[in-house]
């Protein structure tokens, strides 16, 4: 009995809490079972949120694609090649090395050319070439790369709807790597123009055209970047101010727009840095700013006439506040001016920074020089200028850029400019200041312009170029020598490099893979 009792507790004992522990339970519904469906709620209203989001950039990509399909055109060409023969250094068609990075590779696959210099087409051949473009105007004006069109004897643009249509170079501007096209045509549905300098670092776009022969494919990524000055169009000589985007462009998209998610061209998808020639996650876009003048241009007129201001202009960098004790740490700097010409007419003196181009803000001296250029000639423009720490407005009258006008800009001092690298003989009293010893014949690299071949190739101011190819420096033309037969020969200049107390050896090569 005793044991039975001892049981029964047990069991009543288990039973009782089993009780108590329910009714725990069922009197705290409040806070403890509603919490965790709060938090199950909550999970379920984020995912769905952001399951609405996902999809609504779906449609907004789906839009614009559907919008800018009409807009979008692939362009095929013909090109007769001449035979010519065989042998080692003249296997390379005349302006191979200014081609874009993203076309260089397929070419020398193409024509089955390992280093440039063995296999050549064969007689009566025809090599074809493809691209995109985009109707700019609905009377039949494309716009596209100049590389996609360079040379070419025939020019065929298919549209969106299947028609293949004959198309006529109207002009063509290699400074910027742009062309027009013109193809006689109905129903054509053109591009809205937006505004590239709106557009920011982070912003989502879209690439359209016709990688590898793909036609109307579209990529999307944002902007990466920014007024990128690569030397990739037209070396020293060329605009460039590149929207960097991470959408994938791959040899066929020259000349395809890059778009916002309004549907608005904000840039012509250009080039690629690779070392595959297909796309890295790093592609450059013409900004829509510097292309419409560009286009206007050459529709109106049949070429490009671009504005002149008669001033060297540079960034704005530790080294030039310091050497000019400049009071803003932004800006373009007015090196020189040149006397009769319109900067020193409107009273720009050396060492002023231009903050401002008509109201829109200057970062850079490249930046002033393309918004300069792409003002037509005889057009009035305002400065806003830092002179010194005070602030003043000055208005230039502007001149046409010309190759004799050019050439004063470029005389005195910059006859020493070397592919950007601006370089003098070495002197004691330089050596002193550089504060290096036991050096005492050389080029001294003083400046170097920003983008530059130079520059891409590591020479840095400060430099002391002890030899060339072996050769001791001695003067501007020896360096300007050997960077030529670079160009012509393909074979790697070597100089040797006083950095400090560094002593180290920089081939400079005539392309980056």
């Amino acid at each position: 009995m005793h044991h039975s009792w001892k049981n029964l507790s047990v069991v009543f004992g288990a039973t009782l809490c089993g009780a108590l522990l329910a009714g725990a339970i069922m009197s705290m519904p409040s806070r403890m079972t509603s919490g965790l469906y709060a938090d199950q709620v909550i999970s379920s209203q984020t995912a769905r949120a952001n399951l609405e989001a996902a999809e609504g950039l779906s449609a907004a990509f789906r839009n614009v694609a559907e919008v800018l399909k009409p807009s979008v055109v692939s362009i095929s060409t013909t090109t007769a090649v001449k035979a010519r023969r065989s042998g080692r250094g003249g296997g390379l068609p005349p302006g191979f090395d200014r081609l874009p990075p993203m076309f260089r590779d397929d070419i020398l696959r193409q024509f089955q050319i390992p280093d440039g210099s063995q296999v050549e087409p064969q007689p009566d051949q025809q090599r074809e070439g493809m691209g995109s473009g985009i109707i700019a105007r609905a009377d039949g004006y494309i716009l596209t790369n100049n590389h996609v069109i360079e040379g070419a004897d025939k020019v065929v643009v298919e549209l969106s709807d299947g028609r293949k249509i004959d198309g006529t170079v109207v002009g063509t501007d290699p400074p910027t790597d742009l062309a027009v096209v013109k193809i006689e045509a109905t129903g054509l549905k053109p591009v809205a123009f937006g505004d590239s300098d709106e557009i920011q670092v982070g912003d989502w776009v879209l690439a359209i055209g016709s990688p590898f022969g793909l036609d109307q494919t579209v990529t999307a990524g944002i902007i990466s970047g920014k007024n990128r000055v690569q030397g990739i169009v037209g070396g020293t000589d060329g605009f460039e101010d590149f929207l960097q985007t991470d959408a994938a462009i791959n040899p066929g998209n020259s000349g395809g727009p890059l778009v916002n998610l309004r549907g608005e061209l904000v840039g012509l998808n250009t080039a690629i840095l690779s070392r595959s020639g297909s796309s890295a996650g790093i592609g450059f876009a013409i900004p829509v700013s510097l292309a419409q003048p560009v286009l206007d241009s050459i529709i109106e007129t049949g070429s490009v006439r671009r504005g002149f201001i008669g001033a060297q202009v540079a960034d704005v960098n530790p080294d030039v506040i310091k050497e000019f004790d400049l009071k803003i740490d932004s800006g373009a700097l007015i090196r020189g001016v040149v006397a009769g010409q319109p900067a020193a007419t409107a009273g720009l003196e050396p060492g002023d920074v231009v903050r401002s181009i008509d109201g829109k803000s200057v970062t850079s001296g490249t930046q002033l020089r393309n918004l300069i250029a792409a003002k037509p000639p005889g057009s009035s423009v305002t400065l806003s200028v830092n002179r010194g720490g005070k602030s003043m407005d000055l208005q230039v009258n502007l001149q046409e850029r010309t190759e004799e006008r050019l050439a004063k800009l470029s005389s005195g001092g910059d006859k020493d400019i070397v592919n950007g690298a601006k370089v003098t003989p070495l002197t004691e009293e330089l050596a002193k200041d550089l504060g290096v010893e036991g050096v005492t014949e050389g080029l001294v690299v003083t400046d170097i312009q920003t983008g530059s071949f130079a520059a891409q190739n590591g020479l840095a101011a400060g430099d002391i170029i002890e030899q060339i190819n072996g050769k001791t420096a001695s003067d501007a033309d020896q360096l300007r020598t050997a960077f030529s037969e670079l160009e012509e020969s393909g074979r790697a200049v070597r100089l040797l490099i006083r950095r400090g107390d560094l002593q180290t050896m920089v081939m400079i090569r005539a392309a980056r893979n």
